[in-house]
């Protein structure tokens, strides 16, 4: 064959795509502007069937979230910058360094954002879950 380079990638083009995909079909993710790290996921060994997860979410300046959900009670402590956080049903409240939220899994995030255009926002967020659900959900997805 005279171009074996491009034989080798395009025999694992579709190894890649399904690799790519896969999270997607898994559960789709909502649009974000959000950069999220993952600081644990664990087992809870006394509480059969619910593990517990922790993430730092930051925002850059003027960046949000779409509508979304959590199976899960959550629980938001900002770390940096202020936030505008939101229940559907209920007003947005602007939160700065220091301050708290909490989320049911019943309620809908319709508003997630930074509340500054200039400066950036960092917050740390604490999942009590059941094992094995996603951590995030569309807003649509099941409400």
């Amino acid at each position: 064959m005279r171009y074996p380079s491009l034989w080798k990638a395009a025999r694992s083009l579709p190894l890649a795509v399904v690799l790519l995909a896969a999270p997607a079909a898994v559960c789709p993710q909502p649009a974000s502007d959000a950069a999220v790290e993952r600081l644990i996921s664990e087992q809870l060994p006394d509480v059969a069937g619910r593990e517990l997860d922790m993430i730092t979410v930051q925002y850059p300046p003027g960046g949000a979230s779409a509508p979304h959900r959590h199976n899960a009670y959550v629980l938001v402590y900002v770390l940096e910058g202020a936030v505008q956080m939101g229940i559907r049903g209920r007003d947005p409240v602007t939160l700065q360094a220091g301050q708290t939220f909490v989320e049911r899994p019943e309620d809908v995030h319709q508003v997630s954002r930074n509340a500054s255009a200039t400066q950036p926002a960092k917050f740390l967020v604490v999942f009590l879950k059941k094992t094995g659900q996603p951590v995030t959900v569309p807003a649509s997805a099941g409400h």
